[in-house]
């Protein structure tokens, strides 16, 4: 089983709660997690990357278990072995092109140096067509070579899993489209499992084996659904 997620958290803030109550399980390769803003998907997305930990459950992901609460499992983020792209890219402003793949790479938190070589940064550089800009900083790059460059941070460690958070939410129509192609290509090429979130119907069309939908919260009934 690819996806293997039943997890539960209450969010308590002043007198208003809302509870995640988010179970699903799949074997697609291309799972989307569909809902309307504060349907409660990047905080699922959150708890399985193990960012955010639930109250119980627990989370499988291309057969290994991160998460059980049931059985004290609890493996960290970097154990987990799952990369995470939001919404923003979350690049470094005052690192290049090259460095903020470098990073990925980085044990520490020095930064890497501005000529610093390593041959998984400059095969997904080469991968993203990303030579021209790769000492460019990200207030230099267009919206999509951003895009490129928080996948290829992403990816330069052969993650086991690769989650995004609505990653198209920011570009122009056009453009969106685009990536949105690119991206369905780049995972079809790596077999690297997805899960997207997303509030948008097209991407969900495009780039989703299987849709799950959310609301308040909660999986509607009928989780994963044969997209379209």
């Amino acid at each position: 089983m690819i996806w293997d997620v039943e997890l539960r958290r209450e969010l308590v803030h002043g007198r208003s709660r809302f509870a995640i109550d988010a179970s699903f399980a799949s074997d697609a390769e291309r799972l989307v997690l569909h809902g309307p803003s504060g349907a409660g998907k990047t905080q699922t997305l959150k708890m399985i990357a193990g960012i955010v930990r639930p109250d119980r459950g627990h989370v499988g992901v291309a057969d290994r278990v991160l998460f059980d609460s049931a059985l004290a499992i609890d493996l960290s983020p970097q154990q987990r072995r799952v990369a995470v792209v939001f919404q923003d890219y979350a690049l470094f402003p005052h690192l290049t092109v090259r460095q903020n793949i470098a990073f990925a790479r980085r044990t520490g938190w020095l930064n890497p140096a501005r000529d610093a070589s390593d041959a998984a940064v400059e095969r997904w550089i080469t991968a993203f067509h990303l030579e021209a800009v790769s000492g460019h900083y990200p207030h230099q790059l267009s919206g999509g070579q951003r895009q490129r460059t928080a996948l290829a941070r992403a990816l330069v460690n052969d993650p086991a899993a690769l989650l995004l958070d609505e990653p198209f939410a920011a570009l122009d129509r056009k453009l969106r489209r685009r990536l949105r192609d690119e991206l369905h290509e780049l995972q079809a090429q790596l077999r690297v499992p997805m899960l997207l979130i997303t509030h948008d119907e097209e991407d969900a069309e495009v780039l989703g084996d299987q849709v799950v939908q959310m609301l308040a919260g909660r999986v509607v009934p009928g989780i994963a659904e044969e997209a379209a």
